[in-house]
């Protein structure tokens, strides 16, 4: 656990520091007020300099925006092919990420903000953080992700498919891209092993909110195993499955891909970009290696039942911002012993696909998302 220090003169103070995307304690901090000009503060960030934020809440919003407006004047050039537009706009990310971190606040030991007309910050810092114990130093940026993640838990996100809410928790990737969903919503169901009278079974690998898992009971699947890696998504899932009153029918396990045993129906989202992530929401976006989608189907044969199918949901990007070879998942599937049912896809609703604007947009508008039905070789 790092601390960070810091002059308030005449006192140095300190507190622990802590930062979600594990942004290394800053080495030189200074005190900022609503005195400090935006010019300032953007060539202190840029050199590596911290600004402990002492003045108004509003203020502290206003010379963030003003810092980002000082970033946005360097156009981002194009790259000579998508996947070099692609690694320099995750370049161009990261530098914005780190030099608007460099604004920070002190939460005090009941995450309140001791500052003018500041928000009250302490039910959704802690329902990221757990339970508050001493003061902590966050960027500015990471505590409006999490003010911003409360207001999306207590409002929800409307699936069509459930004709219902499902609420998502700080660190849980959101169900805000509806096509996926809509694919699971509507592919025909495998017959269960044991015959028409028998219960079909199904796992949903990296389940997140859990919204697959519950689109499933909601289609007639008799029992539900819902896997993460994430103990944030667990608990998410967890809670979504009583607030949709599936607890009977869906069971939340993990940490963990696969669970014990054989289902008629395994069903995974995996990431769709591989490169590395920088903040635990984007983990469910992008993995560096493609580890959960090789896991999937390198473990999915001996997770069958007999006849049973497994349906993996991808985005084709990686192929459009060629990171992916066309050929690479075709033949990923062969070589893990399975072969392919079916194939349905759908194109991207997401405003993304919209944004002329966006340096990716080519690929984001031509972008495909498919449901493979798989089965053993």
């Amino acid at each position: 656990m790092s601390t960070i220090h810091w002059t308030e003169s005449p006192t140095v103070r300190s507190a622990r520091w802590h930062s979600e995307n594990a942004t290394p304690l800053p080495r030189r901090v200074v005190v900022a007020d609503d005195r400090t000009k935006a010019d300032t503060a953007y060539r202190l960030a840029c050199e590596g300099t911290a600004l402990l934020w002492r003045g108004g809440f509003p203020e502290a919003r206003r010379l963030l925006q003003a810092m980002s407006r000082r970033i946005d004047r360097k156009p981002l050039r194009p790259g000579d092919g998508p996947a070099d537009s692609f690694h320099l706009h995750r370049r161009a990310r990261g530098h914005r990420a780190r030099v608007l971190g460099r604004l920070l606040v002190v939460l005090e030991d009941d995450f309140s903000l001791d500052l003018r007309r500041a928000p009250d910050v302490r039910q959704a810092c802690s329902e990221a953080y757990g339970p508050p114990d001493a003061p902590m130093v966050v960027s500015l940026t990471e505590l409006l992700g999490v003010i911003g993640a409360h207001q999306w838990r207590r409002k929800g996100v409307v699936v069509p498919a459930l004709g219902a809410r499902v609420h998502p928790h700080y660190g849980v990737f959101s169900p805000v891209r509806g096509e996926y969903v809509d694919l699971v919503a509507r592919a025909p169901l495998p017959p269960p092993a044991g015959g028409r009278a028998a219960r079909r079974t199904a796992f949903d690998l990296g389940t997140g909110t859990g919204v697959l898992a519950a689109v499933l009971a909601h289609r007639g699947i008799d029992h539900v195993l819902a896997t993460d890696i994430n103990p944030r998504a667990l608990a998410c899932a967890r809670e979504n499955v009583r607030r949709l009153r599936l607890s009977g029918r869906i069971d939340v396990v993990g940490p963990g891909l696969f669970p014990d045993g054989r289902a008629d129906l395994v069903v995974c989202n995996p990431p769709w970009i591989p490169a590395r992530p920088t903040s635990a929401v984007e983990q469910g976006v992008y993995d560096p290696d493609g580890t959960m989608l090789h896991g999937f189907l390198d473990g999915l044969a001996g997770h069958l039942e007999t006849g049973g199918e497994g349906w993996l949901i991808l985005s084709d990007l990686a192929e459009r911002l060629g990171l992916r070879a066309r050929g690479a998942l075709p033949a990923a599937i062969e070589a893990a012993g399975l072969r392919v049912l079916d194939r349905t896809d759908t194109r991207p609703r997401h405003p993304r696909a919209r944004d002329t604007t966006d340096p990716l947009h080519a690929a984001r508008a031509a972008e495909v998302t498919s449901l493979w039905r798989l089965t053993s070789g």
